[in-house]
This record gives C-alpha cells, sequence and structure tokens, in this order.
C-alpha cells in the first residue's frame, strides 16, 4: 500500500474472504482458477493465489479492470494504462534502498 501511495495508484486491500473459498474447489482438480460464481472474481483469485504462497509475503495486483481506459483522465491516456506498473516499480526501489 506504501509503494502504491508513493507510486501515485490508488489501491485498497480487498479481504481474502473464507466464505468464497468454495467457489475454487473442483469435483476433478485439487483446485480451480475461476469462480463458481459469477461476484468475487478478484477475491477468489486472490485466494486461489494464497493456497500457494504458504508465510511469504504476496500481493495479488487485479489488473484486468483499469488495464484499458475508454478515455483519457488525469495522468492517464485513453487506450493501455499500465495500471500497477509505478506501484511496482515503488516495489522494486523499496527493495534496492
Amino acid at each position: 500500500m506504501a509503494a502504491a501511495k508513493r507510486g501515485g495508484e490508488r489501491l485498497w486491500q480487498m479481504p481474502l474472504e473464507a466464505e468464497y473459498r468454495p467457489f475454487i474447489d473442483s469435483d476433478i482438480a485439487d483446485l480451480r482458477n475461476t469462480s463458481t460464481e459469477r461476484f468475487g472474481g478478484a477475491i477468489t483469485a486472490a485466494l486461489l493465489l494464497s493456497e500457494f504462497v504458504g508465510e511469504t509475503p504476496w500481493a495479488h495486483l487485479d489488473i484486468a479492470g483499469p488495464a484499458r481506459a475508454s478515455s483519457a483522465e488525469h495522468y492517464i491516456t485513453k487506450g493501455g494504462t499500465g495500471f500497477a506498473v509505478r506501484t511496482l516499480i515503488e516495489i522494486a526501489r523499496a527493495y534496492t534502498d
């Protein structure tokens, strides 16, 4: 969150709702990579990732929604936005300082 703030990108910490966990259960595999429901896609994607990280600090940057802009606004131009690149740069800078 601090890196996003330094990069000027608006992010929020999404909850990992335990009640959504069954949405990634599968009858034929350990887990499924898509939700069985029409809602909570970003949450279920993060829940899937959480199954594999253990105690390692991690983040899920769900960039599909803000990846393109239909019009220019603030520093974002119409088209591909590069959303979260500024945040990732700030994270990298934190490890090099």
